[in-house]
């Protein structure tokens, strides 16, 4: 099985409020919130969770992309850390499943419908 990765942009902040002055930001919040939940809810899922200084999205808020070896990469913007970390460890549930990394557009958590910024074709 190939690795499944999240890559948290750890210094993103929404981009509807004035950027904080000091941690923590929103995207370390999120990054704490998904190890904490993925090590109670999903501990047989192989998640990799990796931080990143920037995902390069600064004027769209908090930024998640999940990839994988021969999968589309999805990149998530906007992202609040009280509504999209469970939606995230849903998301990539169905990711992990699917043999190719295509989810069917209802099948993503609600919240995440409207975060979605781009699907990125694999590499092959």
């Amino acid at each position: 099985m190939s690795k499944h990765t999240l890559f948290i942009c750890k210094s993103c902040h929404r981009s509807s409020e004035k950027p904080p002055d000091k941690p923590p930001f929103d995207g370390d919040i999120i990054l704490d919130k998904i190890n904490t939940l993925c090590a109670e809810k999903f501990p047989d899922y192989e998640i990799e969770i990796q931080s990143v200084g920037c995902l390069w999205a600064c004027s769209q808020g908090c930024v998640v992309a999940a990839s994988s070896q021969g999968k589309p990469t999805y990149l998530f913007v906007n992202l609040t850390p009280e509504e999209s970390t469970a939606a995230l460890l849903d998301f990539m549930q169905l990711y992990i499943k699917s043999d190719k990394g295509n989810i069917v557009w209802k099948q993503i958590p609600e919240v995440l419908q409207s975060a979605i910024f781009a699907q990125i074709p694999p590499h092959t």
